[in-house]
């Protein structure tokens, strides 16, 4: 059996570029006989962040979060795995609140508040970030790189990939209000031509994690 890659998608739409990105990564591990086991949050049952019941503050579950719904799942095998791939669009200056309740869960369980041991995480596990946004690539640079340094020291080691400027839309000019933020033209030839890269250098990524 290959190594077990954790594939997670934080956001709603199939087959759009989030997913896709995570699909190329995935299919980078694989490549290098990866086992791929593929999650989307957005059809898991119930689940919420972090309830602050500081159950996995206790000796008996150290690095394990008590609360047991639609997460219970995807922590367990994230805990076990040899790497994860996990993608969100950004919303409104954040990534999605799936992926925060995720994120918030997987971080505090591994936390202890303890200055000499602040993380309890004994089997770091490498990570590849991605996000994806309608905005310019480099607009969330500090937002990501907090999330890249805190998945770093609390699950493991934490590249990024950041897709920015994406198509939206099939066809914008069917949208009820009329979008006029957006050039349809330039986002059309910018995914024509710069995210078939983005989709190679994911693909690139996800094989890294196992290399």
């Amino acid at each position: 059996m290959g190594k077990k890659i954790i594939a997670v998608n934080a956001g709603p739409r199939m087959g759009w570029n989030t997913e896709t990105l995570i699909t190329e990564a995935s299919k980078g591990a694989e490549s290098a006989g990866a086992e791929v086991k593929r999650y989307n949050l957005f059809r898991l049952e119930k689940f919420t962040g972090c309830i602050s019941c500081f159950g996995c503050k206790r000796e008996k579950f150290k690095g394990h979060c008590i609360c047991r719904d639609g997460l219970t799942a995807v922590l367990d095998d994230i805990r076990e795995a040899y790497g994860l791939i996990i993608g969100s669009p950004n919303y409104l200056g954040e990534l999605s609140s799936s992926f925060r309740a995720l994120y918030e869960r997987l971080i505090f369980q591994n936390l202890t508040y303890n200055m000499e041991t602040p993380c309890c995480n004994e089997h770091p596990v490498p990570v590849l970030l991605i996000m994806t946004s309608n905005a310019p690539d480099t607009m969330y640079q500090q937002l990501i790189q907090n999330y890249q340094q805190t998945l770093s020291r609390f699950v493991g080691p934490t590249e990024v990939l950041v897709s920015g400027d994406t198509l939206q839309l099939k066809d914008y000019s069917k949208t009820d209000w009329e979008w006029t933020l957006f050039d349809p033209e330039a986002k059309h030839r910018r995914h024509e031509t710069v995210f078939p890269e983005e989709c190679k250098k994911a693909y690139d990524m996800g094989l890294s994690l196992i290399r």
